[in-house]
Order: structure tokens, then C-alpha cells, then sequence
């Protein structure tokens, strides 16, 4: 349980929303249906720019992405992760898309140079967030996941 930040003017524009306010719990619910994330028990509240999320997950992976769709919205400035979940994992780390970036240099960063082609790993592990690797965009937050 975590609380993750996100640049409020960027992301997936949710009708309601503004740079000031993250969209009502109807609408963010419906932009998890659309990706076809949920959890059990799933609640989402709003406070202005900051976005509580809470049920039980079915993985550390699951939770993680409910998290990210939520965020990657604009008006959302954070998401306080209250989720359970039934199947813990190693948590993936974060990271901010900056202007320039590809996910083969975000994979270089991450795990090292001449481990560019590992961006598949990260790409698989954004999807169905991510349609194709090089729609990315600066200010997106993605998950990196551990490599095994």
C-alpha cells in the first residue's frame, strides 16, 4: 500500500476531468472496465486531484496496473494504493517517461547497457495499457518489473 504520484496534466483525458479535478469514480471505473482490470470489492474515491483505490486484487501485477490506469488520467496528481492482494510479488518499480525516451533506453537504465531488448519485458508488463511500444508519452508513469 502506496501512495503514487503522477502528473495530473498528462495522461488519458476522462470526461469530468480537468488539470484541477481527477474524473468522478464512474467514469475511472469505467476507464478499468475498458482495460479490463478490476479487483474484488473495488472502490475508488476522489478528493480533488487525488484518487483512493481499495479491494482485493488478484496479484501484485493486477493491483499495479489498476493503480497506473487510474493515474495515467489527467486531473490525478496521485493514487493512494489501498489494495489487497490474494498473491503477493516482488513490486515492479516506477518510472516517469521523460521527453526522449524509448523503452529499449528505459530497459538499458533499468537493467543495464546492452539490455535494450529487454524492453519487450517492460512492454508486456504495461500491456493492455500499452498498445505498442513506441506509444509512450513523457509524463506517463509505467511499471518496470523485475527481470527473473
Amino acid at each position: 500500500m502506496s501512495l503514487i504520484s503522477f502528473l495530473k496534466n498528462v495522461g488519458e483525458k476522462l470526461f469530468g476531468a480537468s488539470e484541477v479535478q481527477a474524473a468522478t469514480p464512474d467514469v475511472l471505473q469505467k476507464e478499468l472496465a475498458k482495460h479490463a482490470l478490476s479487483a474484488e470489492g473495488l472502490t475508488i474515491t476522489v478528493d480533488g486531484d487525488k484518487v483512493t483505490v481499495a479491494g482485493k486484487a488478484k496479484s501484485t501485477e493486477e493491483a499495479e496496473k489498476i493503480v497506473l490506469a487510474l493515474g495515467n488520467t489527467v486531473g490525478v496528481a496521485s493514487v493512494d494504493n489501498q489494495l489487497e492482494v490474494d498473491k503477493p510479488a516482488p513490486e515492479a518499480a516506477m518510472y516517469t517517461v521523460q521527453k526522449g525516451d524509448t523503452l529499449w533506453k528505459i530497459a538499458e537504465t533499468h537493467y543495464g547497457k546492452g539490455h535494450g531488448a529487454k524492453y519487450t519485458a517492460i512492454f508486456e508488463a504495461n500491456k493492455p495499457l500499452l498498445s505498442h511500444p513506441d506509444k509512450i508519452y513523457p509524463g506517463q508513469v509505467l511499471r518496470i518489473p523485475p527481470l527473473n
